[in-house]
């Protein structure tokens, strides 16, 4: 089963708003509308498994030094196959091309992401990300994520 990654087109809409809702509805992933997704798609990549896309991530600039990935997930029965690492690849080859040298994420999966060369560091030092989405979160006060950083070459 050989995944592919490439970029999210505006055709995938729909497929990406139902694996995230999929997410969303279990407290795991804050949602994206229809319409969210359409005017960020150029910000998403896709894995596809013999045309079914599978998987997906996007990259959110937080600033000139710093990325977040963020809308990572996979569809049930594709975890813990590597594609959430080709994913996490194709993200940071997109950071490294717009030259951004800190890559972050919020997660639950702080293993996944020291796999993937991540640090678990203190949520305190992306003041960009608290005022861009935590300051609308309904977990502000009580957030639950683990923050993970990896510097870029």
């Amino acid at each position: 089963m050989e995944a592919v990654c490439r970029r999210a087109t505006i055709e995938d809409v729909d497929t990406l708003y139902l694996l995230i809702e999929g997410y969303a509805r279990k407290g795991i992933m804050l949602p994206r509308s229809r319409e969210t997704l359409s005017r960020q798609i150029d910000t998403f990549v896709v894995a596809e498994v013999e045309q079914e896309i599978v998987g997906c991530g996007s990259l959110c600039r937080l600033g000139s030094e710093l990325v977040e990935i963020r809308s990572l997930g996979m569809s049930d029965g594709y975890k813990g196959l590597g594609i959430g690492s080709k994913l996490v690849d194709r993200l940071i080859e997109e950071a490294k091309s717009q030259r951004i040298p800190k890559v972050m994420a919020l997660t639950y999966e702080a293993r996944f992401f020291q796999k993937n060369g991540f640090e678990i560091v203190d949520k305190d030092i992306f003041p960009e990300k608290v005022w861009t989405d935590c300051v609308n979160c309904p977990k502000q006060e009580c957030c639950d994520e683990i923050a993970v950083l990896k510097i870029l070459n």
